[in-house]
């Protein structure tokens, strides 16, 4: 089994990674394995204690556990953008982008693995298949999916080098103080709630674009440009200023008066490069139903 770790395991002990991961396996068990060459990290050996970065290659063998299939499922997908090298898709809330070995069904893979069968990237491993970057369980919109490796390397390095516009709409709460702002705040990982992030000094540089769409008395929509890509970035930045994602109950937030399915943030437009061309694709979706719900609930209150 091979793992590559995402944005969302750096920062942590290989060990605890491994733990979340790898379901039934104790740690001691993974500390074992490591010890003894099963468990290599970009072909080596590290300690338990090694600290996981973002691409590491984690290779497991089989005397640690066996792999676990995951299983194409006729899940509809609302495909924006499709070529021969690769598609966008608007993501719903509450679906994960990716299986964990404690969650292997109703996720984006699975939906993909069942229209595109093995015509998709496997970079990232079975667990990723055609994931280029990710979303949020809970946040919406516009994913890019590879469906060969040349093209996942094509798109990840458009990542990389910031040469991939990515845009979001939130509604946060309170009132932001200026039409616009750069946000330029490290993040890294929060060392007392792993599963979070937060601004810290030794984290990585971390860039997020505000711009004030609509002001009302109790919350703000906005719309944000990532000049960056951290995990949970966004979440991390708003709820640093003190004006949390509406509902985003891990930062902060608390549980907003208008049933949703925690934080309202969308991706709702991606500009990118087409893979081996120099045709620039230019995507667009209109405001999610969860968005709107909570920008009228907003909005009524000053009628």
């Amino acid at each position: 089994m091979i793992y590559i770790a995402d944005e969302n395991d750096d920062g942590k002990r290989v060990d605890i990674l491994l733990t979340d991961i790898l379901s039934g396996v104790s740690r001691s068990k993974i500390q074992t394995q490591i010890k003894n060459g099963n468990i290599k990290i970009n072909g080596k050996i590290q300690k338990s204690s090694y600290i996981t970065k973002e691409d590491d290659v984690i290779e497991i063998t089989e005397t640690v556990t066996e792999p676990v299939k995951i299983e194409p499922e006729n899940i509809k997908l609302d495909i924006v953008y499709e070529d021969e090298n690769m598609l966008v898709v608007n993501k719903p809330s509450s679906m994960l982008t990716h299986p964990t070995i404690n969650e292997t069904s109703g996720t984006l893979v699975n939906a993909l693995l069942h229209a595109y069968g093995n015509n998709l990237s496997d970079l990232n491993g079975e667990f990723r298949r055609g994931i280029v970057h990710r979303l949020d369980r809970n946040t919406t919109g516009l994913l890019m999916i590879a469906k060969n490796n040349k093209t996942h390397e094509f798109l990840s390095e458009q990542i990389k080098n910031h040469k991939i516009e990515k845009k979001y709409r939130a509604i946060v709460k309170g009132d932001w103080e200026k039409d616009e702002e750069i946000i330029d705040l490290p993040i890294g990982r929060n060392p007392k709630q792993p599963h979070k992030m937060m601004v810290r000094e030794d984290g990585k540089e971390s860039q997020t674009i505000l711009k004030v769409i609509r002001r009302f008395k109790e919350a703000t929509a906005v719309e944000l440009t990532l000049i960056t890509g951290r995990t949970h970035q966004i979440r991390v930045h708003m709820s640093h200023k003190g004006h949390p994602i509406y509902n985003d109950t891990l930062y902060g937030a608390g549980k907003g008066k208008v049933s949703t399915d925690e934080q309202v943030l969308q991706s709702f437009s991606l500009v990118f490069t087409k893979p081996f061309s120099d045709e620039i694709i230019s995507l667009t979706i209109p405001p999610d139903e969860k968005y709107i719900k909570v920008y009228n609930y907003f909005e009524g209150r000053e009628k």
